[in-house]
């Protein structure tokens, strides 16, 4: 007999009917939870290995692809630096870079950086390179391109892996959940409510502020969740963001290190040229004026000879605070090579030129530099300018250094225009001599 008239013929206690119906529910309904439960449990362990193992070496990954891009990228400025200087320090870097000890645990990375820095070792003592060399260095290239994409790749895999797997949790929780709704339709208010609370809202979150993850922004801010899992996952962004800021400053401070003088904070050479290359360019291609200059700071020696070296960095430090604080935003000032430092200013004449670096000369000249142990010292400045605009930037700092060379003969702590006949005259005496300490 089938089983809907046997239930119709017998007679149900109702107490024992909705006992059975509660049975058969509990049982059902501590399946699906049981289910779910093992679906987050592999969530937590994929947030575990996301957090503890994918992400750190997922960051590896983009490091090293970064090393070798930066391998590459400083293996062209080997071959095709604008000097000498430029190049060696360019192989300098490379040989960094081929050393790091992230990129030597890579065995690929490590052949073939020690490759690199071994061509690039041989053709940085020349100038000029055969069509041979030449076409070497480009498979070269070639091959650090494709390594650093295929590291990224690698990288960028290991973490889906996870997240695929975390995802495809999720799914497979979001369908039982479904399954124990349609079970439980009295439940369903208070299950909707609970998956509201305890599970969409936290997603919502995490996806909100993983889209809005800046390195250098905020931290990011989440509400905290009672899900063990979620909890992890916040905890991993946390670390994702404090990886990726740390990342971004290490970046930051190598670009830093790359274009600025560690003792003044200045421009370096190298990367003054750069930038006065471009204003130079600029000037020519829409027929504005541009001024460059040379300084030197006068008998800087005797300040290192007589109060040691100290005291001469002291003295360089206060002469860029002042080159700071005196010139415009616009100008391009380094530290040129020891006491000398190069200037370049677009949108000037030399005659402009000449009365922005006087009042750059005249305070020099009139101030006290405290040098330690209660000591002053006075110091003045020669300066020699030229006009750049209807000449190569070398040819222009030629010209410059030759009206610096004038302003030393002519007595120092004075500014020589190149093509003139004589510089400004000295205001004060040109020597450093210590002063009287000051209240």
């Amino acid at each position: 007999m089938p089983l809907p008239q046997r239930l119709n013929r017998a007679h149900w206690p109702a107490g024992t009917f909705f006992a059975l119906l509660a049975g058969l529910f509990g049982a059902l309904f501590a399946g699906i939870v049981a289910w779910l439960a093992a679906d987050q449990y592999g969530v937590l362990q994929t947030t575990e290995s996301l957090r503890l193992k994918t992400i750190p070496q997922t960051l590896e990954y983009q490091r090293l692809a970064r090393n070798l891009e930066v391998l590459r990228r400083e293996g062209e400025r080997v071959l095709h630096g604008d000097d000498a200087a430029a190049r060696q320090q360019a192989l300098f870097v490379v040989s960094l870079v081929a050393s790091h000890p992230r990129l030597l645990e890579d065995e690929r990375a490590r052949a073939l950086a020690g490759e690199t820095e071994e061509f690039l070792s041989g053709m940085a003592r020349g100038t000029h390179f055969d069509a041979a060399e030449q076409a070497h260095w480009e498979r070269l290239s070639t091959r650090l391109t494709l390594l650093a994409d295929d590291i990224s790749v690698d990288g960028v895999n290991l973490a889906n892996a996870d997240l695929e797997q975390m995802s495809a949790a999720i799914q497979s929780g979001r369908y039982k959940l479904a399954v124990a709704l349609l079970l439980a339709g009295v439940f369903l208010t208070v299950l909707l409510w609970l998956i509201r609370r305890h599970f969409i809202r936290p997603l919502q979150h995490i996806d909100r502020a993983l889209s809005q993850l800046q390195p250098m922004g905020p931290p990011p801010a989440l509400p905290a969740s009672s899900m063990e899992e979620f909890q992890a996952i916040e905890g991993a962004i946390g670390q994702l963001h404090e990886a990726m800021r740390d990342s971004e400053l290490t970046r930051e401070d190598l670009e830093r290190l790359a274009t600025t003088d560690a003792l003044t904070g200045l421009h370096n050479r190298r990367h003054f040229m750069h930038m006065a290359h471009g204003e130079v360019e600029r000037a020519h291609r829409y027929g504005r004026p541009v001024a460059v200059g040379l300084a030197d700071l006068d008998l800087f020696k005797r300040v290192n000879d007589t109060h040691g070296h100290a005291a001469g960095d002291a003295v360089l430090q206060v002469f860029a605070a002042i080159l700071r604080e005196t010139l415009r935003q616009t100008d391009w000032v380094c530290r040129y090579g020891g006491e000398e430092f190069a200037f370049a200013f677009p949108e000037t004449t030399p005659t402009e030129a000449q009365a922005l670096v006087e009042r750059l000369r005249r305070r020099l000249a009139e101030l006290d530099i405290a040098i330690g142990e209660g000591k002053r010292v006075r110091i003045t400045l020669s300066i020699g300018l030229a006009d750049a605009s209807a000449c190569p930037l070398e040819a222009a700092l030629r010209q410059a250094d030759e009206a610096l060379y004038r302003a030393k003969t002519q007595g120092r702590n004075m500014t020589v225009l190149a093509g003139s006949d004589a510089g400004d005259e000295a205001e004060i005496d040109a020597e450093a001599e210590p002063v009287a300490p000051r209240s």
